[in-house]
C-alpha cells in the first residue's frame, strides 16, 4: 500500500474513531486521548518538529547559494511575495462573497461577554525591522522563522560571492540539508498512525453542541476552502503552469494529508518541501526558498477564516457593513497576512485586527473557537498548496526565462 493511502486511511479512521467517542462513549475518551491518542499524535509533531529549524536553515542557505546571481533572487523574491498577495486578496473576496450568499449568521445573535481577550499586533514597521536578528542563535532557539529566513540568505548570498574560497563549508550544508531530508523520510513511515491518533483526538475532542452551533460557519469556511483550493490553486498551475491540475493535488496528496493531522503549515515544511522536490519535480534551489518563506508568510486559508468570520459577526451582531468597510477589510486581512507573520496565534490576533479596523465587537471571536481547532486542520493543507503552487510556478517562470535567455545569446 503506498504511504499516500496509508496516510489517508489512518485520517478516515480517526475520524471514524472520534466520531464513534463523541456519540457514543464521551466519557471513555477522556482516558484514551490521555493515555493512548495524545502521547501517539504528539510524538509524531514531535519529531516532524524536530526538523523544522534545521531543514529551514540548510535548504534556504543551500537554495541561495545554489541561486548565486543576486538579481535572480530578487526577482524570485519579488515574484513570491506577488503570488501570494494576489491568492491572498482572492480568498477573502471568495470568503467574504460567499458567506454574504449563504448568511450563516442572520438567523444568529449574540449577547453578553466571551472568554476571548483581543491581544494587539505589533505595528508593521516593527516587525519589518525585527526580521533581521541580532542573535541568530537565538532566532533559532526561539523558532523565529523570519529571521532564520534572514540569517540563512546573508549566508547562502555569501557563500555563492566567495565561490571556491568557502566550497567545503556548501559542500557541508547540501550534506547537512541532504540528512535533513533523510530523516524526513524515515519519519514519514510514521505519519499514518500520528495522522491517525491527531484526527481522532481533534474530533472525540468536540462537544456536539459547539458543532451543531457552529454549523453554518464550519459549512461556509470549508466552501470557501475548496473553492480557493480548487479554483484559484487550479487556474495557477493550468494557466501560469501549463500542467494538468489534476496531477499536481494527486502528486501532493501526501504533504496535504500530512498538513491536515499537525494544522502547522512550518511543521509540514520538511514533508511539503520533500513532496514538491520529489513529485512535482520543482528544483531543489527554487523549494529551499520559496516554500519556508509561503510557510511563513502565506496565510490564504487563514485569510477566508478572517473574511467569513468578519461578515458572520456583523451579521450575529446586526451590523451592515458598507462597501468602504468591505474594502478595507480585504486590504487590512491581505497586508497583514505579511507584517504579523511572526505572531504566535496569529490567525486570532489578525481577525480582532481587522474587526477593530471595521468597527466590530471581538467578544464574538469566542463563538468561533469552537469549531477553529477542525478548520485549522483544513486551512493549514489549503496554505501549504499554495506554497507549492508558488514554488512550481516561479519555477517555471525561471525555466521559460532562462530559455529565452539562451535563445537570445544563440
Amino acid at each position: 500500500m503506498k504511504l499516500t493511502v496509508k496516510i489517508i486511511a489512518g485520517l478516515v479512521l480517526g475520524i471514524l474513531v472520534g466520531v464513534i467517542f463523541n456519540l457514543f462513549a464521551p466519557d471513555a475518551f477522556g482516558p484514551v486521548d490521555q493515555y493512548v491518542l495524545g502521547p501517539v499524535g504528539q510524538i509524531f509533531l514531535n519529531l516532524i518538529k524536530m526538523l523544522v529549524v534545521p531543514i529551514v536553515f540548510f535548504s534556504i542557505v543551500v537554495g541561495t547559494a545554489g541561486i548565486s546571481d543576486p538579481k535572480k533572487l530578487g526577482r524570485m523574491g519579488g515574484k513570491t511575495v506577488a503570488f501570494f498577495l494576489v491568492t491572498t486578496t482572492i480568498a477573502i473576496s471568495i470568503a467574504m462573497a460567499l458567506a454574504y450568499l449563504i448568511k450563516p449568521g442572520v438567523e444568529g445573535s449574540f449577547s453578553g461577554s466571551s472568554d476571548f481577550k483581543a491581544e494587539e499586533a505589533p505595528p508593521v514597521l516593527d516587525t519589518i525591522i525585527n526580521i533581521i536578528p541580532t542573535n541568530p542563535i537565538q532566532a533559532m532557539v526561539e523558532g523565529n522563522m523570519l529571521q532564520i529566513i534572514a540569517f540563512a540568505i546573508f549566508v547562502g548570498f555569501a557563500l555563492a560571492i566567495l565561490g571556491e574560497r568557502t566550497k567545503a563549508l556548501r559542500d557541508l550544508f547540501e550534506q547537512g540539508n541532504d540528512v535533513m531530508m533523510y530523516l524526513v523520510k524515515i519519519i514519514m513511515e510514521t505519519a499514518p498512525y500520528g495522522a491517525f491518533a491527531l484526527i481522532a483526538s481533534a474530533v472525540g475532542g468536540q462537544g456536539k453542541e459547539a458543532l451543531q452551533s457552529m454549523g453554518m460557519y464550519f459549512i461556509v469556511v470549508l466552501g470557501a476552502l475548496l473553492i480557493h483550493f480548487l479554483f484559484t490553486y487550479g487556474s495557477a498551475i493550468y494557466f501560469l503552469c501549463k500542467e494538468n491540475p489534476i496531477k499536481f493535488y494527486k502528486a501532493f496528496a501526501p504533504a496535504m494529508a500530512v498538513a491536515f493531522s499537525t494544522s502547522s503549515s512550518s511543521g509540514t515544511l520538511p514533508v511539503s518541501m520533500k513532496t514538491a522536490q520529489e513529485n512535482l519535480k520543482v528544483p531543489k534551489q527554487i523549494s529551499s526558498f520559496v516554500q519556508p518563506l509561503g510557510a511563513t508568510i502565506n496565510m490564504d486559508g487563514t485569510a477566508i477564516m478572517q473574511g467569513v468570520a468578519t461578515i458572520f459577526i456583523a451579521q450575529i451582531t446586526g451590523v451592515d457593513l458598507t462597501f468602504t468597510q468591505l474594502i478595507i477589510v480585504v486590504v487590512t486581512a491581505t497586508l497583514a497576512s505579511i507584517g504579523t507573520a511572526g505572531v504566535p496565534g496569529v490567525g486570532l490576533i489578525m481577525l480582532a485586527m481587522v474587526l477593530k479596523q471595521v468597527g466590530l465587537p471581538v467578544e464574538p471571536i469566542g463563538l468561533i473557537l469552537a469549531v477553529d481547532r477542525l478548520l485549522d486542520m483544513t486551512r493549514t493543507a489549503v496554505n501549504i498548496t499554495g506554497d507549492a503552487a508558488c514554488a512550481m510556478y516561479i519555477a517555471k517562470s525561471e525555466e521559460k526565462r532562462e530559455g529565452k535567455e539562451a535563445e537570445t545569446v544563440l
